[in-house]
């Protein structure tokens, strides 16, 4: 399974950018989707989360301005963000994580793949 990340770029502050992560490969199912970004010498931390059952969780440094949304039929995973802010600077990841096909078409063994990544970055 292989994740393209896409839509990164240079926003001004206030501005919105939209990411989109396309998945590709053979699989049974994907449980869990999700964001994660990172600025350079700090851990990598989880933006935004979509699972399978439709529960969402967000870090509270974006809930209310960014939105994830996945569009089952095109196999993509979208992250909508919103008044952007320059502390959203960072180099943006898609993650999913899933099970291949099993026996019988029930749920093989589990899977967890990254993206390569996106800058997002964000002027003042």
């Amino acid at each position: 399974v292989q994740l393209q990340a896409s839509g990164g770029g240079l926003v001004q502050a206030g501005g919105s950018v939209r990411l989109s992560c396309t998945i590709s490969g053979s699989f049974r199912r994907i449980a869990t989707w999700a964001w994660y970004r990172q600025v350079p010498g700090k851990e990598r931390e989880m933006v935004a989360r979509l699972t399978d059952v439709g529960d969402q969780d967000y870090a509270a440094s974006v809930k209310d301005r960014f939105t994830i949304s996945r569009d089952s039929s095109k196999s993509t995973v979208d992250l909508h963000m919103d008044n952007l802010k320059p502390e959203d600077t960072a180099v943006y990841y898609c993650r999913v994580i899933g099970f291949l096909v099993g026996k019988g078409w029930s749920d093989g063994r589990s899977f967890n793949s990254w993206g390569q990544g996106t800058q997002v970055t964000v002027s003042s």
